[in-house]
Parts: C-alpha cells; structure tokens; sequence
C-alpha cells in the first residue's frame, strides 16, 4: 500500500475549512492506504505559544483526530516533537534549501508583511514540514489547496537531494481536494476561513455548538440579488455556502440550485444550519467521550513508538548518503 503523511497544527479549535479541506480526506484514505497522521506542534511554536495552552490544544487535536473517524488500529496518529527524527531532518533540509525560494513562499510573505522583524522559524517551517512528509518515505500527501506552494517545495527538496546521494527520499505527490476544498471566511468570502480571526462568526468550529452554527451562518455574508446559484465571481458568499452544504450533505451543488429555485436565502440558510449541526453532533460527541481518556495517551504514546521505528530506518539512510556520524 501507498504510504500517507499528513499534519494539522495544535493552534486552537480546528474548523470547518480544516475539516473540508484536508481532515476529511484523512478518514478516507485510512481504508486502503497506510497512514500516519501527526500533531505538528514543532510548527505551532513558530510564534509565541502559552506552554500549558499548547499543551491542551495537542491533545485537542489528538481527540478531533479520532472525533473525525481515524482509526488508530488503520493509522498511526502521534505528537511530532516526540519523533527526534523531525528536527534532525528538518536542520538536514535546511543545509539543502535555498533563502530565495523560502522567501517566495506565499505563506511567508503574508504573515510576514509590514512586520519590521520576525522569528527565523517563519521563514523556515516549509522546510520543516518538509522533513516530516520526507520523513516516512511518503507517497501522498492530504493537505488544504494552500498547502500547494509547499507540497511543491517539498518535491524539488527531494529532487535536488536525490541528485547529489541517489535513492535518499521518495518524491510525493500531494493530493487535494476538489469539492470544498478551499473553505472561505462566513463573514468575507474572498479569504479564507482562518482560525485567528478576530471575528467568531467568520467560521464554524467543529465543537461549536448548535446555538453558535446557527448565528454563525444566519449572519454569513451573501447578496442582494436572492439567488441561489453558484458564482465564485459574481456571489461568493453564496457559493461558499453552496460549497459546505454540498459537501456535509453529498448533493450536487447543481441539486441544490435546483432544490432552492425561487427560495430565499433565509430558507437556505435555515436548513444548511440543520446540515451543519447535524453533521458536527457526532464528532463532538466522541471528542467528549475520549478527549481526557486516558485511551488518547495510550494512543499517541504507540502511534510516537511506531512513528519512531520507520523514522530511525529513513535517518540512517540520510545520516549515510551525506556522511554524517561515523
């Protein structure tokens, strides 16, 4: 079986669009894929962090792992800082990576513009996750439209190694998603659904509960024009809304024009709360039953000793071929 690597940040509640844009694929592909599925809290420190909070928010995301359908007996599910390897290959990676193109990185320019100075490690994460997708020897990686820039960085990194010490890495490929896959702002449907934005109702946690999802998406930005159809140009509010209701209910968006031809939004906008809410209750159900077992500890204590195994074969691998160590 093809191997897969994928990893979300323990920096806050994940939402909607995290869920729709690459978690969602991670319960999928557990069926017939080999899977390793990590917490990459080495990433989240990237700006300051509250110890305890980063702490929480670790096993947070362990739990919606598990909330969300991955299985830890199909996937290894485990915290990045517990696998040394991560580091180690990260630092490896760095040696191999060219300033120019990291500072091209659009993430980078985006966090970074205005500011007259900031951390080293903003600059560097891509490299970073790179070694973590390298790590495993990866196949396929799962990962939102925006994580394209990187998945490519990740690439020409293998390549460019692989050309000076022959058979180092293997050469992913990242897989997107098509329907859903960009999740934009409720409340501005030109960016995208973020987790530190300053405005609660611009997206919808999955353990927000019901009363939260229906404001939320009573207040999300539409038109005036009452139409119901899919525009990206033109409504993009209402295609952001067609995009979610689309994907949590399994109709065709083309359906759902039809569904709701000569209906207003606020009928729209009722039922895709019943939608939402329906399709988040079990996932925050079983977030409540394991999130403070002591099963989720078990858990990420196998999936690190397991991760571990495969990782210590690829770094002596590394270690030979650049002829570090004795």
């Amino acid at each position: 079986m093809k191997r897969v690597f994928s990893g979300v940040q323990p920096t806050g509640n994940i939402h909607l669009g995290n869920y729709l844009g690459a978690l969602k694929q991670f319960v999928e592909l557990q069926e017939d894929h080999e899977c390793i599925y990590c917490i990459v809290d080495e990433h989240a420190i990237t700006v300051p962090q509250n110890p305890k909070e980063l702490k929480e928010h670790i096993l947070d995301v362990a739990a919606l792992y598990l909330a969300i359908g991955v299985d830890p007996k199909k996937a290894i599910v485990f915290v990045q800082s517990q696998v040394a390897g991560h580091a180690e290959l990260g630092w490896i990676l760095n040696c191999c990576a060219n300033t120019g193109e990291l500072f091209r990185m659009t993430q980078f320019k985006a966090k970074s513009n205005g500011k007259e100075s900031v951390g080293a490690g903003l600059l560097t994460y891509p490299v970073l996750m790179a070694a973590d997708i390298l790590l495993y020897d990866t196949d396929i990686v799962p990962v939102g439209n925006d994580q394209k820039q990187h998945i490519e960085l990740t690439r020409d990194l293998a390549i460019r190694v692989n050309n000076r010490y022959k058979d180092t890495f293997v050469v992913p490929d990242g897989r997107f998603m098509k329907a859903g896959a960009r999740i934009m702002a409720l409340d501005d449907p030109t960016s995208k659904m973020s987790k530190s934005a300053e405005n609660i109702h611009s997206r919808i946690s999955l353990l927000d509960e019901p009363s939260k999802i229906k404001k939320s998406i009573m207040k999300a930005t539409t038109d005036s024009d009452g139409i119901i159809k899919y525009d990206l140009e033109n409504k993009p509010g209402v295609s952001n809304l067609l995009s979610i209701y689309s994907v949590l209910s399994g109709k065709t968006i083309e359906d759902l024009e039809k569904e709701y031809e000569g209906k207003g939004y606020g009928d729209f906008k009722k039922d895709l709360v019943v939608v939402v809410t329906e399709a988040l209750a079990p996932i925050k159900e079983r977030f409540e039953e394991i999130r403070h077992s002591k099963e989720l500890i078990e858990i990420l204590e196998d999936g690190a000793r397991r991760a571990d195994e495969i990782a210590k074969k690829t770094m002596k691998r590394v270690r030979d071929n650049f002829g570090l160590g004795i």
